[in-house]
């Protein structure tokens, strides 16, 4: 990084493919990818249903909804080409039609590692890679823990699993909290700390490799960054945009700061199951008094506390209408229920979600 120069960051999106007709996750994840003619990425995931797209490294919030408007017209595209729709719902809220993991070698290897867990991840989140300095990134990961669930809260958009009304606005969260490397960690303190902790957790087999330390926020392996793991994919670019935006300001802020607030990792984890279970709907539990209180409370703040480094990339503004319009229309599983409601029909539920889907890359 160049001293004042806004950090970079990127973002990876999973979305599902949904049958046009049964409106259930179909297995054409290999016939979507060999359809790309884009120059965008459309990879595979764990799950033949499952596609993902990653945005470059950059530094400004308008150039990163573009390339996820980019991003996500080539997921769709490609699975038009393979008779499916890309829908961006974290979990799909019919159960799959096909349940296939992907034919790689490694991904052939997570059932019989680890069983049903593995059976059931079939769910789609939103990653963030924040640039650091080499110095910086554990204190980051430490410093940044309390306001994680925040960001879970805001995206949460998977409120159906197999059929049925979970009572969750992030269900994806719940079953990806099963992994035994997922999750709120302890404070690591020194990089020691953080590789000894890797390198344990795969000796004693909770995961494979390196690739599966599922951290709430880790140090990524092949870029200079950090990397937050707590969201759905989001139906809204501009909700991604926004996590991504607040991301990047989290880590500034937690970079510049020498003191990392003592924070257990067994309260942090009911903080993120409460963002989980409610989103913006219900109290999140307030990183400064450590009460529960109002989204619109832990709302604000949070833009105080990362107000400096928001005031020096100019977004702001940005984050405080974000926060408005995320109160206001609510997150993407306030909008599938409110389908349902209207319509008493997961189906028009699926629809819903692969039109304004496909809207957020026109």
């Amino acid at each position: 990084m160049t001293a004042g120069e806004p950090r970079s960051f990127g973002v990876e999106e999973e979305l599902v493919l949904i049958d046009p007709d049964t409106r259930r996750a179909t297995a054409r994840s290999d016939r979507a990818e060999a359809a790309n003619e884009s120059g965008e990425e459309v990879a595979l995931e764990l799950f033949r249903h499952q596609v993902e797209s990653s945005t470059p490294p950059l530094t400004d919030a308008g150039e990163l909804g573009e390339a996820l408007r980019r991003g996500r017209r080539a997921l769709g595209e490609s699975a038009a080409a393979a008779g499916a729709r890309a829908v961006a719902t974290a979990s799909p809220p019919l159960a799959p039609g096909e349940e296939e993991f992907t034919r790689t070698e490694r991904y052939l290897r997570f059932e019989g590692e680890f069983g049903q867990i593995a059976r059931e991840s079939h769910v789609c989140g939103m990653h963030v890679h924040v640039g650091i300095e080499d110095a910086e990134g554990i204190r980051v990961i430490d410093g940044i823990r309390p306001w994680l669930p925040v960001l879970t809260a805001i995206s949460a958009n998977s409120p159906y699993w197999q059929g049925t009304d979970t009572g969750y606005a992030s269900w994806r969260s719940q079953v990806w909290g099963r992994w035994s490397s997922a999750g709120a960690r302890e404070p690591f303190g020194d990089v020691d700390t953080y590789r000894e902790v890797a390198e344990r957790t795969i000796a004693w087999g909770g995961a494979m490799d390196r690739a599966m330390l599922y951290f709430d926020a880790r140090l990524a392996e092949n870029y200079p960054t950090v990397e937050l793991r707590v969201c759905d994919v989001c139906l809204e670019i501009e909700d991604a945009v926004l996590v991504a935006v607040l991301a990047r300001a989290l880590v500034t802020t937690a970079a510049a700061t020498r003191e990392v607030e003592a924070w257990r990792s067994d309260l942090l984890r009911v903080a993120g199951w409460r963002a989980a279970r409610y989103g913006t709907a219900g109290p999140l539990v307030h990183p400064g008094t450590r009460e529960l209180a109002s989204a619109r409370e832990v709302f604000a703040a949070l833009l105080e506390a990362v107000g400096p480094a928001l005031d020096e990339t100019g977004e702001r503004r940005f984050v405080d209408d974000g926060f408005e319009r995320v109160l206001a229309r609510g997150n993407g599983a306030v909008r599938q229920r409110r389908t349902f409601e209207e319509t008493r029909d997961l189906v028009a539920v699926v629809d819903d979600l692969a039109d304004a889907t496909e809207t957020t890359w026109l």
